[in-house]
């Protein structure tokens, strides 16, 4: 492709190389760079592109693309920002795959896997679409599943994935949408027909510093789609609207002012049942995974059901058989123990009071969270979940989640001093396989353990090292060797 192909969206501040050249391809890795390319010079927040653009020419890049005149004499096109250039030069280098499907992008901070997988069975199931997923479990095309790293790909990758979902076949493509890949610019060129907003609670503040600059990258997405579906329920949701460009649909489970609203709902030990209230519509809504998390994860689906045009009685056919998410309030098979296994992503403040909420609405017994924090993360919100669990669950295991490049009893201790007024009482135990033998010991008939924070993860990560964890797999060894 011609480099003045490339460039056509590109706001170009210096151009010293020739528009004709012939460009064989894209890289920002200079350690993956082939010959004839574009590389792509990112200033990041670990290392600088800009150092390794002798490493690139070295293995054959024909022109760079930079922020800052390169040192050496080199063909070269200077931009304001290297990673606002990379979404465009990759959105027209796979020739704009995400205009040929229906984008649909949902961000916030809790929420996000179980809406996509909910939705994607939706819109398989009532308009026999096939559906692309990009999210934090994995990515999929239809019912191919691909291994993911993190839960937007950089825009070279994202772009690439689109054009293989394009081209087989997929019709419409689910999204979840991440505060980094927002401010990163990673989800730029994506014309999103609908953006979700699910709710904001602390979170990734080691990256974002204040929950304003939290909010303000979760409100790039509805200035980037036609449709805004919104919860109202939600602290932050007037700034989500204040900021939005795009038609806004809001749903509530206690505000009549919404578009949408959940009316007589009530939760059972395996699923939710409401009616939904569309102002000229009402519609009863059943769906098989617990928990008040669940009422607006649905309420989400609904809304944006039907601002992708699909009738109400459609919708709620659909909901009726959709299923749970790996991870997400996911049972664990304990074949003849009088006690339940439970396992959920809930590695924030929020989530973890959301899932103890919810166990505690259907458990006969009493409530045990095996909890931690990851390392390398927002510090701030360690005392804030121990003094959740403290008061929530009837008896807590406070061990080790990732703890990365940090020393895991470090990270306890910051958990224990919110734990300080606890009304439970709570065990220390750094090793979290023998955590997890330690709280199926003591757990008693009808208890309901609740391993929090890893959910779909199959590994614990410890100075840049993934170590294999499956608590699935802990608990089925456990067992196995107690006959």
């Amino acid at each position: 492709m011609q480099l003045s192909k490339l460039l056509e969206r590109v706001e170009v501040l210096e151009c010293r190389a020739s528009l004709d050249t012939q460009i064989t391809g894209i890289s920002y890795d200079s350690r993956k760079t082939k010959p004839g390319e574009l590389f792509v010079a990112i200033t990041g927040y670990e290392t600088d592109g800009h150092k390794y653009i002798p490493k690139a020419l070295e293995n054959g890049a024909a022109v760079i693309l930079c922020e800052r005149k390169p040192e050496t004499d080199v063909p070269y096109v200077m931009v304001a920002s290297s990673r606002e250039a990379l979404a465009e030069v990759s959105a027209c280098w796979f020739d704009y795959p995400a205009n040929k499907m229906t984008m649909i992008g949902v961000t916030g901070t809790n929420g996000k896997t179980s809406i996509t997988y909910i939705l994607k069975h939706l819109l398989e199931t009532a308009c026999g679409a096939k559906v692309g997923l990009v999210g934090t479990i994995q990515n999929m095309i239809g019912d191919e599943v691909l291994e993911t790293e993190r839960t937007t790909p950089e825009s070279y990758e994202l772009q690439k994935l689109f054009a293989q979902m394009q081209s087989a076949g997929c019709t419409h493509v689910l999204m979840e949408v991440s505060s980094h890949a927002l401010y990163l610019h990673r989800a730029d060129e994506i014309p999103f027909e609908v953006g979700i907003f699910t709710n904001l609670t602390e979170d990734h503040l080691d990256f974002h510093k204040t929950m304003d600059e939290y909010c303000r990258a979760k409100s790039i997405l509805f200035r980037r789609c036609k449709t805004g579906v919104v919860n109202l329920d939600d602290a932050y949701e007037s700034r989500i609207v204040r900021d939005a460009t795009c038609k806004v649909m809001t749903y509530s489970a206690e505000n009549n002012r919404a578009d949408l609203v959940a009316k007589n709902i009530r939760l059972k030990s395996d699923r939710i049942e409401m009616e939904v209230v569309t102002g000229i519509d009402i519609c009863r809504i059943e769906l098989g995974i617990p928990g008040g998390f669940t009422v607006y994860n649905a309420l989400a689906v609904v809304q944006a059901g039907l601002a992708l045009g699909i009738s109400l009685p459609d919708i709620a056919a659909a909901m009726k058989t959709a299923k749970g998410v790996k991870g997400r309030v996911e049972v664990v098979p304990t074949p003849g123990k009088p006690y339940t296994v439970l396992i959920d992503y809930s590695h924030t403040p929020d989530s973890l009071e959301n899932v103890l909420k919810t166990v505690h609405g259907f458990c006969k017994g009493r409530v045990i969270a095996v909890f931690g924090c990851g390392g390398d993360r927002d510090p701030i919100k360690r005392p804030v979940m121990g003094e959740i669990a403290g008061r929530l669950a009837d008896l807590s295991v406070v061990t080790s989640d990732n703890p990365r490049t940090e020393d895991p009893n470090e990270i306890i201790r910051q958990i224990v001093e919110g734990m300080k007024h606890a009304q439970h009482p709570y065990e220390v135990i750094e090793n979290r396989v023998q955590a997890i033998g330690w709280a199926m010991d003591n757990a008693k008939e009808n208890d309901i353990i609740v391993l929090c924070g890893k959910g779909h993860e199959t590994y614990q990560e410890i100075n840049h090292v993934k170590h294999h964890l499956d608590e699935r797999e802990v608990v089925a060894s456990y067992l196995e060797n107690e006959r």
